[in-house]
């Protein structure tokens, strides 16, 4: 899918295009591990597949030698909380080999707290969300239960592609609503009518890439220094979900905008204590925003199917607000605004485009998104009771999101079993140690509980 290999083609040496997940799990050892990958994991066929680029694009390849041992380590050093930290980060800026499939499995059965599950994945097999829907369907609500659904074909020939144009060209001809929505169609119309609603959608994209393209860039700051292409990542301890609930309830506001509100409240901090005047400052964060529900048929994937599908906002960061409260309220319009946009849908379209680019057209693609955000927000909702993978409760779950081009600030923020927990990663330009700013995002919290 173009949206897929759209992450190999805008891939930079210094930001490889990689998620990296941790996992905290009681009691996983090698052997369990390595049997539930080989039975759940493997059901997926993509993963034994690496991509291969070809005249006509990338294509998936099935690995003719591929080997579980291939990607899994087992590392037996005894690492306390600071120690795992420090490891996970060392495997952020170790590049995965190319002459195999694209991830790995780390497993630390004797760090402090738990055994330590890391994965490492190329974002071309999945987005977060295609990822956590692969391990909501491989771990279970009980240890004694066994998955049920799971696993899926990799269909990689042409018929793939020709029924998604045709479904394109359907709907252009049905003339229906928003290219993000979802298309059904429309009862019968005048040809007139027909004329008028054409005219009318097509103004209203023109509008919309045109005001995507003309988005202004951000203000010069310490978040859009030149990166080094030496990251560092962090984690909080969990904070109960009840705690954002309370604040969404009491303001009429949704969690995910008091969220955002927090990490816009941590970015002023940090802000703050450069040159930056907060009151002139123009501060973006590029959102992913899922878009699988507004696909026509063809495109839209099934449930459990990997891949890309989703597009991205540039939501302005209210820094210069003095208040919380005011921050939030700025927040949930900015929000509510974009995702009502064609914005996420034009945005996959970009994206998916840079596949088809040549490769001196690829950066100035890349720089367009680059210039219009300082840090990537990644929010991703996880399964409201505890899991378990093999048979092994699950305690904590983190992720952390590549940045594309040139931002070099990258926020996470999990909600699992009644828990949320915000992570960082950051190339060391930008934020050389980012526990303080974890910190921050947990004082944005205090102060609208306060």
């Amino acid at each position: 899918m173009p949206a897929d290999s759209a992450w190999l083609a805008l891939e930079r040496a210094n930001n490889p295009m990689t998620i990296t997940v941790l996992m905290r799990v009681e009691g996983l050892t090698a052997e369990r591990l390595l049997a539930f990958l080989d039975t759940y994991w493997l059901a997926w066929e993509r993963f034994r597949c690496m991509p291969e680029q070809r005249p006509t694009g990338w294509w998936w390849q099935a690995d003719p030698t591929f080997a579980l041992s291939h990607h899994v380590q087992v590392s037996t050093e005894a690492l306390d909380e600071t120690g795992l930290q420090n490891w996970v980060s060392a495997r952020l800026n170790q590049p995965l080999p190319d002459y195999r499939p694209r991830w790995k499995f780390w497993l630390l059965p004797n760090a402090s707290g738990g055994a330590a599950l890391v994965l490492r994945l190329h974002h071309c097999y999945a987005d977060g969300l295609s990822l956590m829907g692969v391990f909501d369907r491989i771990c279970t609500p009980s240890p004694r239960q066994a998955p049920v659904l799971y696993g899926g074909r990799e269909r990689t020939d042409l018929a793939r592609w020709r029924e998604a144009a045709q479904s394109w060209l359907a709907a252009l001809q049905a003339a229906a609503g928003p290219v993000t929505g979802r298309i059904e169609r429309p009862p019968p119309a005048t040809p007139r009518a027909r004329l008028e609603k054409t005219a009318f959608n097509g103004l209203r994209l023109v509008n919309e890439v045109s005001q995507f393209l003309v988005e202004p860039e951000d203000t010069p700051s310490p978040l859009k220094r030149s990166l080094l292409g030496r990251r560092v990542c962090r984690w909080s301890a969990p904070v109960a979900l009840a705690d954002f609930r309370k604040v969404a309830r009491s303001t009429g506001c949704t969690i995910n905008d008091v969220l955002l509100a927090c990490v816009t409240g941590a970015v002023r901090r940090l802000l703050a204590d450069s040159e930056v005047t907060l009151g002139d400052a123009l501060v973006h964060a590029a959102v992913p925003v899922d878009i699988r529900s507004r696909l026509p048929d063809g495109i839209r994937p099934d449930p459990g199917v990997l891949g890309n599908y989703f597009g991205t906002v540039f939501v302005p960061l209210p820094v210069d607000g003095d208040s919380p409260l005011e921050r939030l309220y700025r927040v949930k319009h900015e929000t509510r605004k974009l995702k009502k946009s064609w914005q996420p849908g034009i945005a996959w379209g970009l994206t998916g485009s840079a596949a088809f680019l040549p490769t001196g057209w690829r950066q100035p693609l890349a720089d367009m998104f680059c210039r219009k955000a300082s840090a990537v927000v990644s929010n991703v909702p996880g399964t409201t009771e505890p899991r378990y993978l093999a048979g092994c409760r699950i305690r904590e779950q983190m992720f952390w999101v590549p940045q594309a081009g040139d931002i070099g600030l990258g926020i996470s923020i999990v909600s699992y079993a009644g828990q949320v927990q915000f992570g960082v990663v950051a190339d060391e330009a930008i934020l050389p140690e980012p526990a303080a700013f974890l910190g921050h995002c947990q004082a944005a919290l205090a102060e609208f509980q306060a």
